[in-house]
Order: C-alpha cells, then structure tokens, then sequence
C-alpha cells in the first residue's frame, strides 16, 4: 500500500512539475498585426493592404510586432490574424517559443487603451 501511495504522490508531482513548465512560455504580448517581410515597418493601419499583398503573393506570414521590445512574433492563428490588420493594437494571448519566434495563439483581440 505503501508503495502504491508512493507511486501516486511522484505521479502527481511529475504532472505538477510538467504544468509549471509549460506555463513559463504562456503569456499576453500586445502591438500591430503585420506580415513578416515588413515587420516594423509594417505596423500601421495604413499598411494593411500591403501587409496581405505580402502574404498572399509573397510568402509573408502573419506576425505581431510589439513596439516595446521591438520583437516580431509568427502567429499559429493566420486566419485570425487577417481579419485583424490594419485595425490597431492586438492582445495576443498564448504560448511563445523563443527558438522559432512563434506564438501559438490561444487568443487575439483588440487591445483595451
């Protein structure tokens, strides 16, 4: 019995520590949708037809540029990410991964001033 309570307490400790793990990349970025190839520059209402010319013609994707920072991250979501351009400042909330500079999206919305 003992042992089988054993077995259950390092279990759930694994799974605890696994969760904490995956939480350190969770979190909420906010600026411009753009497309890849502009980035920075790219980060402006007015910029939003050219910013689809780039992704549906050139091979650009979705991205979020974060000012503060000065950090350019691919968006998981390209369709929710479309319908956002051009409109202002985006919250993107989701999970990061520094090593391919994406995000996986888990939500987008308009950013609260």
């Amino acid at each position: 019995m003992k042992k089988l309570a054993s077995r259950i307490l390092v279990g759930a400790l694994l799974v605890t520590a696994a969760t904490f793990a995956m939480a350190a990349d969770m979190g909420s970025w906010t600026g411009w949708i753009t497309d890849t190839n502009c980035a920075a520059k790219g980060a402006t209402a007015s910029h939003a037809e050219c910013a689809t010319k780039c992704v549906k013609e050139k091979g650009a994707k979705w991205a979020l540029y974060n000012a503060a920072d000065k950090t350019t991250w691919i968006l998981s979501d390209q369709d929710g990410a479309a319908k956002m351009v051009g409109k202002g400042e985006v919250t993107v909330k989701g999970t990061a991964d520094a090593a391919t500079k994406t995000i996986k999206v888990s939500s987008m919305e308009m950013a609260k001033k």
